[in-house]
């Protein structure tokens, strides 16, 4: 039995002198984990998780859900009847289903060669109220005791624009207050005419309905809302 036990360890002695241990593979070959890791790094980078600054049952920002519609936000700059700056920063808020809406449209225009540029979206009443001074008209400007749909979230100031962000030609400027922008004003172009159809037959298609005055004004009529308040937030903006 002693014999046996020798015999054993002489064996284990020669075998562990044939074959050495590499130090260094141990110290420098990744663990699975790591390796999951690194490609993970490399090949499928972590979004980066944006903070939303308000109430998305509530709101939607149309920047934060298809950033390649076009802004000009009018009543953030003095490019407006008005020539005052009306918003702080411009933001396009909508109720969440009007907000989807727009979505589908641009998607649907973007499939044709165009997209949609957006004029004004939610405007809080005290806008309405500041606008309501200036031009007390209702043809135009809703009164803001009983308020717009604008002021509900639910409608919209936009133009068609084609691939290169160009805007299609509407035979009017926005906010233009004169017969050439209703829309039974036909002593127009053809391709005004034609441009005009296209965006209201692809506006009614999803749910929205113009106003006869204004070219550019759609409201959504598939929800109704309350009027509101609501001041967006402009820090980092």
């Amino acid at each position: 039995m002693r014999n046996y036990w020798l015999v054993l360890l002489l064996f284990l002695l020669a075998h562990c002198r044939s074959n050495p241990v590499n130090r260094d593979n141990i110290l420098t070959t990744p663990t699975l984990d790591t390796v999951s890791f690194v490609k993970m790094e490399e090949h499928s980078p972590v979004p980066i998780q944006k903070t939303l600054d308000y109430d998305t049952l509530q709101w939607l920002d149309i920047a934060d859900l298809d950033a390649s519609i076009l802004m000009d936000l009018k009543y953030a700059t003095t490019d407006n009847f008005v020539k005052s700056q009306m918003y702080e920063c411009g933001r396009c808020f909508l109720r969440p289903e009007v907000a989807q809406a727009i979505v589908k449209i641009h998607q649907d225009l973007k499939s044709k060669g165009y997209g949609l540029k957006m004029f004004d979206c939610y405007r809080p009443r005290p806008v309405q109220w500041a606008l309501w001074e200036k031009v007390p008209d209702a043809r135009y400007v809703a009164d803001p005791r009983k308020g717009s749909m604008h002021n509900r979230g639910s409608a919209v100031d936009l133009t068609i624009v084609d691939a290169d962000g160009n805007e299609l030609d509407m035979g009017t400027h926005f906010d233009f207050f004169g017969k050439e922008a209703y829309h039974d004003y036909t002593n127009l172009s053809k391709t005004v005419l034609d441009n005009r159809k296209l965006l209201k037959s692809t506006m009614e298609a999803f749910g929205f309905r113009a106003i006869r005055t204004e070219w550019w004004h759609y409201s959504y009529q598939s929800k109704s809302y309350e009027l509101s308040d609501m001041v967006w937030n402009c820090n980092n903006k």
